[in-house]
This record gives structure tokens, sequence and C-alpha cells, in this order.
């Protein structure tokens, strides 16, 4: 197993806690990027992150995320493909039965995740990345 691989599982334990707080593994001018879903954006840096995750996990109640497989797509990016589950805040919708099945794709450079892009929609993130489920 890759050093890179060993740190998105990693990075995963901790988000299947719900610990979104820890930055150790990110790069200081890391891009997090929410691709799709109710509030798609793109922040920069170690405040951009937080803010980034804050205003994306704020937006649900009830929210879990577990990493049905991972893929080394190449020497600097791994695939983690999840399932996401949550129900807004603001308008109690479940998106565990339309958006299920969620993707984040890891960018690393020298041990640390320099770009991080989440993907509320698998096929969108697969068609992205010319890849095939």
């Amino acid at each position: 197993m890759s050093q890179n691989l060993d740190l998105v599982r990693s990075i995963y334990e901790e988000w299947e806690r719900g610990d979104f707080g820890s930055v150790g593994w990110a790069n200081p001018d890391i891009e997090f990027v929410i691709a799709d879903g109710p509030s798609p954006g793109r922040w920069t840096g170690l405040t951009g992150l937080r803010d980034g995750w804050r205003d994306f996990l704020d937006a649900w109640e009830e929210s879990r995320t577990s990493v049905d497989e991972y893929r080394e797509l190449d020497g600097e990016r791994v695939l983690g493909l999840a399932h996401f589950n949550a129900r807004g805040k603001g308008s109690g919708l479940e998106i565990g039965e339309r958006l299920t099945k969620a993707a984040i794709l890891f960018h690393l450079h020298d041990g640390k995740v320099s770009r991080l892009v989440v993907y509320l929609d698998r096929e969108r993130a697969l068609a992205d990345l010319g890849v095939e489920e």
C-alpha cells in the first residue's frame, strides 16, 4: 500500500467518526472544491478549507459518510468512493435516496493533500476523471 493511500485512509477514518477539524494532512495552500450539491464552491488555504467544510456540513443534519472503495489513480491522486447520507437542515430533504453515492478526489504532493474535490454525485466524478465504475 502506498503512503498516499495510507494518508487518505487515515483522513477518512477521522471523517467517519465525524471529526472534520483536523488539518495536519493538508498543504497550507490547499484548494478545496465542492463540485456539486446544494452549495458548490471553491476555497483556498487552511482557513478556506475550514470555512468550506463548515458551510457544507452546516447545511445538513445527521450527516454520515462511509467509504466503499479507494482507488489510486496515479502517483498523485487517490479517489475515495463513498456513501454520504444526510438530511437538509432547512428543507428536511433526505439525500440518502438520491445522492447516496459520493466521491472525493485527493491530490497529494510531498505527503500532503494539495487539492481536495468533493462530489456528491459519483457518476459526475467518474465522468470528469474518465474512470469507469
